[in-house]
């Protein structure tokens, strides 16, 4: 199917798929959805636009998004949260040890090494890993958007860190497979604001031209990342980009909490951190209080009610205290927007326009700090929340074969450089080679020529580990495979291709063995033309040599030597030591994840049983001391409501858990009581109306009845055994309808009725069925009733003035006058 759309202003039209762009935060989360018009960000069943990053396991099922934030104090030791950030990371790195204080619940070393979240969940201890706990929460977002576009949703588009390295990017790639997504892309933060802003613009520099260069600024709960995108008509290139994936609003959060922990402790001897639900409450009011600190720069009160041990606490805080708390973050707001800007070649001057988004570039010493290091005012044209997601739903409409949108190139970066290390006879028996410098344009493959005569390994890293926000810097081993000598026993030439692809994730893609191609003694080099790919666009490309098609010659050698045919062998390839799921793994992971969507849905269906059960009991209850106390005994009425408390009580006590369907045979069980008094109700309201329509169709047969047999000129086309017919049904209609109507009225209105509302409306369709065909039969026409004509000839053949006035004002056609006769105009 393609879709089609505006190409100049990147409307969209879409049939059958859809495609979603999802923005996973360490917080909250966006859905956007590419929809006939643009894009359009989804509500929740709680038609919020922003999803709480939160899982809650509990003993039957799980909560995931704003039903799993309200037992974020309630549940604390079960209720997941600020989890992104273990994606790819062990249980022993520095970043994991430092938040391990910091959170409600438990974490535990896996087998791998990996971070693995504990919680109790269905009675029993689990453990989780992250792609779990993510792939939960991914699954809740695709059925939020189902849900919305009452359609199926696969394709999507996910963004992650700029800063994300290798590892942590294969993490995320397998929590969008474990939720049965397929994700065409993992973009970067600050590259899908970029997209978000620039696809719209009318008036981008053309390609000949100078380009836009723009500043994105983005901090979010978690993190700071900046970037430089320089923007031509039709496509984007980022510069570069700089972060501190450690700087976001939460420090803020923190500084508030450890101020109001000393002041309490102080004030009201409370030791705050030993109590978590005190210490989660605390979080909650302090992150409230910033925000209202960014709109107003008074005095601010803070109060909990029964804070800790019954004790309510209060206290006050304003912007300016505030600001001097966290002066620490403040100074490093600078630094990643100097090292962006130095890394891009650009000047101050070169700047067009600085753009901010994320919830922590609304506290005002942000804003102002990033103005005054540009000498601008920052931009707030995007939405601070949603453009993230936007802008990954623009580029999933640009990836997915369901849509035709405007060309739009997007160039990225890769954040870390990477380097191939391998065994060399020269180099103290290593080799090595920056494959990838910073901010080197992704996506990007090139093709490196080793000569060897046996199978190497290639080890890949991160060439500065200082400057990686992860511990390990290693992205893994690829080993070559099946690498022989050339029959005269030299080396074999091996071209290997190297890829960062559109994910970010770094691979060594294909190898080939060329065969008859003497080396010259090297051991690697690379190849001056390397192919860039980003996203298929042709102005793009560059050619990739591919096997002998792409050998390279001697120019002077051309015309004194013959071509020499050379043969090109796949090689495959075997990756070691790569942080990612195993497949048989995954596919275990992606198995308890459907099973945990049913246990879901078995709870849900459980819960809705025993509501309705509920629902049921107050309901009549309520009734029978209302609207239908006069519709049953008093003596049925007291067993029904003793019937009632009994139910309401077992609720509580042994049907607070049971299978859903003693719910639904408990629900039946009170209908068979309460259903007969329910239809006494609606039989006495709807009775009298159906018995008075009753009556208007007999009087109106009726009144056909007696005109016909007084010669009315209507009914004299019609037969006197068709109107015999109509009659009797008049008469036995009107007989049946005293007949019920009088032993209707004898009976109490207790009593279940002799005649229903739904027998009186089958009586007046046979009434209609047998009497309407033949009063509303249409007379025949002029030329199947010659003889009426016939009678008059004379005044039509000869008509008199008096006749011929007359006909001068009737339409044409035959019209039927007073004394019965038909006139027709006279030309």
């Amino acid at each position: 199917s393609k879709f089609t759309g505006s190409r100049s202003r990147g409307e969209f039209t879409a049939f059958i798929m859809s495609v979603v762009g999802i923005d996973v935060g360490f917080q909250n989360c966006y859905i956007a959805v590419a929809r006939s018009g643009g894009i359009e960000t989804i509500a929740n069943e709680y038609s919020d636009r922003c999803t709480p990053a939160c899982v809650s396991l509990a003993s039957k099922n799980r909560m995931i998004g704003n039903a799993a934030k309200s037992q974020v104090i309630t549940n604390f030791k079960n209720t997941v949260h600020g989890f992104k950030k273990f994606h790819g990371r062990a249980f022993d790195d520095p970043f994991v040890q430092t938040e391990k204080p910091k959170l409600p619940y438990s974490l535990h070393k896996l087998a791998n090494g990996n971070t693995g979240i504990k919680v109790r969940y269905l009675d029993e201890d689990k453990v989780f890993t992250a792609e779990q706990i993510t792939g939960m929460l991914l699954t809740k977002l695709k059925e939020t958007a189902e849900s919305a576009l009452k359609k199926p949703v696969v394709d999507c588009v996910i963004s992650v860190p700029s800063f994300f390295t290798d590892a942590e990017r294969r993490s995320v790639f397998d929590a969008t497979q474990i939720a049965g997504l397929n994700c065409l892309r993992l973009i970067n933060d600050t590259t899908a604001v970029a997209l978000a802003y620039g696809i719209y613009k009318q008036d981008l520099p053309t390609p000949e031209e100078k380009p836009r260069n723009v500043v994105f600024v983005d901090m979010g709960h978690s993190s700071f990342q900046v970037s430089i995108t320089a923007f031509n008509k039709g496509k984007l290139k980022v510069l570069a980009t700089a972060f501190d994936p450690y700087l976001g609003g939460r420090n803020f959060d923190e500084a508030l909490v450890e101020y109001f922990c000393e002041e309490f402790k102080g004030k009201y001897k409370l030791n705050v951190k030993d109590n978590p639900r005190a210490l989660l409450r605390l979080h909650q009011e302090c992150e409230k209080l910033k925000k209202l600190m960014s709109a107003n720069s008074s005095d601010l009160p803070l109060n909990i009610e029964c804070f800790m041990n019954d004790i309510d606490v209060s206290s006050r805080m304003n912007r300016g205290h505030f600001e001097d708390m966290c002066a620490q973050y403040l100074m490093r707001v600078e630094l990643p927007v100097k090292a962006a800007l130095e890394q891009s070649k650009l000047s101050r001057d070169d700047i067009y326009a600085v753009e901010i988004v994320g919830g922590a570039t609304r506290i005002p010493a942000i804003k102002e700090r990033i103005s005054k290091f540009f000498c601008k005012d920052v931009s707030t044209t995007l939405n601070a929340d949603e453009a993230v997601a936007r802008g990954s739903a623009l580029q999933c409409a640009i990836l997915s074969p369901a849509f035709k949108v405007r060309e739009f190139s997007i160039t990225d970066v890769v954040p870390f450089p990477i380097t191939l290390r391998w065994k060399s006879p020269t180099e103290d028996g290593l080799g090595e080679c920056e494959v990838f410098s910073k901010n080197h344009a992704a996506p990007f493959s090139k093709v490196i020529t080793f000569h060897k005569k046996e199978p190497f390994d290639l080890e890949a890293f991160y060439s500065n580990p200082q400057d990686l926000p992860y511990s390990d810097h290693r992205i893994g081993c690829f080993s070559v495979q099946n690498v022989v000598p050339q029959p005269d026993g030299d080396s074999s030439k091996v071209k290997v291709k190297v890829r960062v692809n559109v994910h970010g994730i770094f691979s060594v893609s294909s190898a080939s063995l060329i065969e008859k191609q003497k080396g010259e003694g090297e051991d690697m080099q690379i190849d001056s033309e390397p192919m860039v790919q980003n996203e298929g666009r042709a102005e793009d490309q560059v050619s990739l040599e591919d096997g002998a098609a792409g050998e390279k010659q001697d120019p002077t050698a051309v015309g004194n030597k013959p071509k020499v045919k050379v043969k090109s062998i796949d090689l495959p390839i075997m990756a070691k030591n790569i942080r990612q799921l195993d497949s048989d793994v995954l596919n275990n992971f992606v198995e308890y994840e459907r099973q945990m969507i049913i246990q879901d849905k078995l709870v849900k269906e459980q819960n809705d049983a025993k509501n309705a059960v509920e629902e049921y009991v107050y309901d009549l209850r309520d009734k029978l001391c209302g609207v239908y106390e006069k519709y049953i005994t008093e003596e049925d009425s007291n067993r029904l409501t003793l019937m009632l408390e009994d139910t309401e009580n077992w609720l509580y006590e042994d049907g607070e858990d049971q299978p859903k369907q003693v719910y639904v045979d408990k629900l039946d069980a009170l209908k068979r009581l309460g259903q007969p008094i329910q239809d006494r109700h609606r039989e006495h309201e709807d009775r009298p109306r159906g018995f008075e329509e009753l009556g208007k169709k007999l009087q109106l047969y009726m009144k056909a009845v007696d005109s016909y047999k007084q010669k009315d000129e209507r009914y004299l086309h019609l037969s006197v055994e068709e109107m015999s017919t109509v009659e009797k049904s008049v008469n036995e209609g009107m007989g049946w309808m005293n007949n019920k109507m009088n032993a209707q009225s004898k009976l109490a209105i207790t009593q279940d009725p002799i005649v229903k509302v739904a027998d009186i409306i089958a009586k007046i369709q046979e009434l209609d069925d047998i009497c309407n065909p033949v009063i509303n039969r249409p007379k025949p026409t002029v030329e199947e009733a010659p003889e009426v004509n016939d009678q008059n000839t004379g005044a039509h053949n000869s008509p008199t003035a008096k006749q011929g006035a007359e006909g001068k004002g009737e339409t044409k056609g035959s019209q039927q006058t007073k004394s019965g006769t038909k006139e027709m105009e006279v030309d």
